[in-house]
């Protein structure tokens, strides 16, 4: 009599549940907040909301973000996920690149945030919804400076990240002859 193999269970279908609320959440807050980044930023100086309430919301929610993406991060590490989709190699790759760029820039575009707000010598200080969070950065105008190009130029370069994310998925819905291929419904 020969022992049978264990079978290994098969990959899910879907993401966990709470990843898949995380994500939907966290693409309303980005939006959001590239939203609220134009508008402050074009708004003139004396404009009393852009520094009492858009800037200190910008802040917080950007936080915010940070925050559920450690989550995601550590939801991920502790799951069982989807296999690779059925793509191309070039197309697995590229997908392989995007995500973990887009997870990268989630982690620092907020810190990038985070050290602007600290390294300016007139900042009203970083808040998470009215709460303080301590600065740990020393007052400089230079680095601030600096801190501000790169929180910039990154959200920017996410913003690309997201639309070619955004393209690939609608891509493998709607062109694709494979079913296979179609990630939507594993984050729906």
């Amino acid at each position: 009599m020969t022992q049978a193999e264990p079978v290994a269970p098969s990959a899910p279908h879907k993401y966990p549940a709470s990843l898949r609320v995380l994500h939907w959440l966290r693409v309303l807050l980005i939006f959001g907040l590239i939203a609220a980044g134009w508008t402050m930023t074009s708004l003139d100086d004396e404009t009393a909301e852009k520094f009492g309430q858009l800037y200190p919301l910008h802040k917080s929610f950007g936080l915010l973000v940070l925050l559920i993406v450690l989550a995601q991060l550590g939801i991920r590490a502790l799951s069982r996920l989807p296999g690779p989709a059925e793509l191309p190699k070039h197309e697995r790759v590229l997908s392989q690149v995007v995500h973990v760029a887009i997870y990268a820039l989630l982690l620092i575009v907020p810190l990038m945030g985070y050290a602007m707000s600290s390294s300016f010598a007139h900042s009203d200080g970083v808040t998470l919804f009215g709460l303080h969070v301590p600065e740990l950065l020393p007052k400089n105008d230079t680095a601030f400076r600096v801190f501000q190009f790169l929180h910039k130029v990154l959200a920017y370069t996410l913003l690309g990240l997201v639309a070619l994310h955004v393209a690939g998925a609608l891509k493998h819905r709607f062109v694709d002859k494979n079913p296979k291929a179609d990630v939507l419904p594993r984050m729906m």
